[in-house]
C-alpha cells in the first residue's frame, strides 16, 4: 500500500524554506536568495520513492504586512497553504524569535494538523550548549508535536527530519505520476530563475519592485528559446537592471541560462528586455495578469 501525504513548509521571510525543501527534493526546485520574500508564491516539490510520495507546499515567508497588494498576496499564499495539509513544518532562524514568528505560530495554532517545528541554521550557533535551554523555552510556546534543530543547508539533521515526515504520511494513492517533481509550468520555473539573478545580485538597490514575465518559450527538441520581460516600477530602477553599457543584463542572462539548461536538460537561447511598469506590485489587476493570483 502506498502513502501519499501534503508537508506545508512556513515560516516568517528568510528562513530557509526553499533551501530545505530543495535539499530534500535534491534538486533546485525553489528560488533562494539572502533577501527577505524571495518565495512569492506556493510552489509544490513532489518526493515520490520507496511506496511513497511526499508533497511539499514551499510558501512565501509571512511578514508584517506593507500596505501594498503584493505583499497581501504571499501572506494569503502563505497562510491558505496550512489548510487540508496532512504535516505542518513551522521554520525559525536559530536563536531568534521575532513578532513575525509569532505571526506564524498564530497562524497554524487554528489548523488541526500536527506541527514540527524545525530551529534552522544551527551551524551558525557559536555556543552550542546554550541551543538545548532554548529549545526547551520554544516547547513552552506550544504543543509542538516535534522540535527539531538541523541546518537545511549543510543537511545536518535532515534524515532526522525526514524519517519523522514519514510516519505522518497517511495510506493512500499517489496524487501526482512518480515522475513528476512540481505543479508549476517550465514558463513558470523559467521565470522565476531570472528573478533569482536578479534578487541576487540587485537585492539591495531593487528588492521588492521587480518581476519577470515570460513572452515566449518554445522547444523543438534541441533548443529551447525563451523570451522574458523584466518588469520594474521606475526608469531608473530600468537603468540599474540593464548596468553599465548592459553588463548587468547580460549577467544576469548567462547565469539564467545556466540554470535553465540544468534544469531542463536542453540548450537555451534566453533573451532579455526591461520594461517600466507603474506600480504593478500594488495593482491587483496587474498582479492577477503575472500570474499573482489563488
Amino acid at each position: 500500500m502506498t502513502r501519499t501525504g501534503f508537508v506545508a513548509i512556513v515560516g516568517r521571510p528568510n528562513v530557509g524554506k526553499s533551501t530545505l525543501m530543495n535539499h530534500i527534493l535534491g534538486q533546485k526546485l525553489s528560488i533562494t536568495s539572502r533577501k527577505p520574500q524571495t518565495t512569492r508564491h506556493q510552489i509544490l516539490g513532489i518526493k515520490t520513492e520507496d511506496d511513497k510520495q511526499i508533497i511539499f507546499v514551499d510558501t512565501p515567508g509571512i511578514h508584517k504586512i506593507s500596505d501594498k497588494a503584493i505583499n497581501r498576496y504571499m501572506n494569503r499564499a502563505a497562510t491558505t497553504a496550512v489548510k487540508d495539509v496532512d504535516l505542518i513544518v513551522m521554520m525559525v532562524d536559530r536563536m531568534r524569535w521575532t513578532d513575525e514568528d509569532e505571526m506564524v505560530l498564530q497562524t497554524i495554532k487554528q489548523q488541526r494538523a500536527p506541527v514540527i517545528l524545525v530551529v534552522n541554521k544551527i551551524d551558525f550557533i557559536k555556543e552550542k550548549e546554550e541551543l538545548l535551554p532554548y529549545l526547551q523555552q520554544l516547547s513552552e510556546k506550544h504543543h509542538f508535536d516535534q522540535i527539531i534543530p538541523l541546518s537545511a543547508k549543510t543537511g545536518s539533521n535532515l534524515e532526522r527530519l525526514e524519517q519523522l515526515i514519514d510516519s505522518y504520511l497517511p495510506e493512500s494513492p499517489y496524487f501526482y505520476p512518480e515522475d513528476q517533481i512540481t505543479d508549476r509550468s517550465s514558463r513558470f520555473l523559467a521565470a522565476e530563475l531570472v528573478r533569482e539573478k536578479i534578487m541576487r545580485q540587485l537585492g539591495d538597490e531593487l528588492p521588492y519592485s521587480m518581476t519577470v514575465e515570460i513572452e515566449e518559450f518554445s522547444h523543438d527538441g534541441r533548443l529551447i528559446e525563451i523570451s522574458a520581460l523584466i518588469l520594474v516600477e521606475r526608469s531608473s530602477q530600468k537603468r540599474i537592471v540593464i548596468g553599465e553599457k548592459g553588463t548587468r543584463l547580460k549577467q544576469i542572462g548567462q547565469e539564467a541560462r545556466k540554470d535553465m539548461e540544468v534544469m531542463f536538460d536542453c540548450k537555451v537561447m534566453l533573451n532579455l528586455w526591461v520594461k517600466v511598469k507603474s506600480n504593478w506590485s500594488d495593482d491587483e489587476r496587474a498582479l492577477r495578469s503575472l500570474g499573482y493570483d489563488e
